[in-house]
């Protein structure tokens, strides 16, 4: 449990609804959530442990809404290639070696890069097997985790060691489902996660939209790249976003990663349903996928999160790279500031919870909301003027210095306090080269 604590000496970006930045301590109780915004230089209350913020921005951590933690170990591993390619010639083979102990290496290292540039929560999309040892590595490091197994039952390509049965992947889900979703006070959460259209059975997806309906969230990839598209219409005769419409699977509880290749008829199921959209700029830029139409998402009411996909297609884990993308990208696409710097860190805070369905619990430095915080030191990027624009173009993650989530410390002074990053690093360098040999890849 998390000690009491105020952090002092910041200018606060709330994030609220009015999107107040103002000088205040942030004062969190021993339940790790958010007590009070106090007028700054207030003497603490007694036996509060006081974290520096003197001169630095405090803000909502950074939440992720799409990555698959399962490739961290796969970094550099499948470059230059498009996504079909990228899947089938490297990751799917890759994934298919893993085993529980590199599963677990894999976790911890990008959890490790996580926390230490500032993201505190993330929605992930594991591999097909061991992903009990994903839920463990989350459960350690102290981070904030939503995910859940792969999900793939057929698919050109597809490894024997990723394809499942139908019946037995629902049912292995659902066993993970009872075990993980709301472990660690809730901090740990399930997601189903079918992987996307061309690994998944109709008859798989139905099942998942049945699940959907009584609660459940879903994480999946849509309309990601155009040679995929052409691939899914060829094998059905329609696009996955409108199979997911015909089955009920589109609505609030669903997040879709990508979704770059939209028509009309696309944004208006996406409007109309309450689904969600998580824009990943790295990847889609590095795999040669294309522009996503953010500007027109936001325009039509579209929850939009921000996510950095995986180390073996964007590198980095980064969350500040996705934010600096996400404006660059939507300028490139729709014209200059066609994205601002405020609607970016927006869909790094708020956004990602929105669709992790936690916005009344974290997104934003409010009264009654978990302590997930982070303190940004912007002082290298001095002088600046706007705070959204100084956090987007010019912050990047090794300006994050102080970490809390759920109010515990998890990273004080740019160290990360629940794993041991050297020990982490070790073990991923002896698991990666394990696994490639076993995948039989050079």
């Amino acid at each position: 449990m998390a000690g009491p604590a105020l952090i002092a000496g910041g200018t606060v970006v709330t994030m609220n609804a009015g999107r107040e930045i103002v000088p205040a301590d942030v004062l969190v109780g021993a339940d790790g959530a958010i007590q009070e915004l106090r007028e700054p230089r207030t003497p603490p209350p007694e036996g509060v442990k006081i974290v520096d913020a003197a001169g630095c921005l405090v803000m909502p951590g950074l939440v992720q809404a799409h990555l698959h933690l399962c490739q961290t170990l796969f970094r550099g591993l499948s470059e230059e290639r498009p996504l079909l390619a990228w899947l089938r010639e490297r990751i799917w083979p890759l994934e298919a070696a893993h085993d529980q102990a590199s599963l677990g290496a894999s976790a911890r290292l990008g959890i490790a890069e996580l926390l230490l540039s500032g993201t505190t929560a993330l929605l992930d999309m594991g591999t097909v097997h061991h992903t009990d040892a994903l839920f463990a590595a989350a459960e350690q490091s102290g981070i904030r985790y939503t995910g859940g197994q792969a999900l793939m039952d057929r698919g050109e390509g597809v490894p024997p060691g990723l394809r499942q049965a139908t019946a037995e992947a629902i049912a292995e889900s659902d066993a993970l489902h009872a075990r993980w979703d709301g472990a660690a006070g809730g901090r740990l959460r399930y997601a189903y996660t079918p992987r996307f259209i061309l690994s998944c059975s109709e008859e798989l997806l139905r099942a998942v939209a049945e699940r959907a309906r009584t609660g459940a969230r879903v994480h999946t990839h849509v309309a990601e790249q155009e040679a995929e598209i052409a691939a899914v219409r060829a094998e059905i005769g329609y696009g996955d976003l409108e199979l997911f419409a015909k089955i009920g699977l589109t609505g609030p509880w669903l997040v879709l990663a990508h979704a770059v290749w939209l028509d009309e008829d696309g944004l208006a199921e996406l409007a109309r349903s309450g689904s969600h959209v998580t824009h990943c700029p790295a990847s889609n830029l590095k795999l040669s996928s294309g522009l996503a139409p953010v500007r027109a998402l936001l325009d039509r009411g579209v929850n939009v999160a921000l996510g950095a996909d995986g180390a073996a297609c964007s590198n980095r884990l980064d969350g500040w790279s996705q934010l600096w993308l996400a404006a660059l990208v939507g300028s490139v696409r729709d014209g200059a500031g066609a994205v601002s710097a405020r609607e970016a860190v927006e869909m790094a805070t708020l956004g990602g919870a929105r669709a992790l369905g936690l916005e009344h619990q974290i997104g934003s430095v409010e009264v009654g909301k978990r302590a997930d915080l982070i303190v940004v030191d912007h002082r290298p990027h001095l002088p600046n003027g706007d705070a959204y624009a100084t956090l987007v173009y010019s912050c990047r993650g090794t300006d994050v210095r102080t970490v809390l989530v759920d109010g515990r410390v998890v990273v004080k002074d740019g160290r990360l306090q629940t794993l041991d990053v050297e020990t982490v690093r070790r073990e991923a360098v002896e698991a990666r080269d394990a696994l490639v040999r076993r995948a039989g890849l050079t």
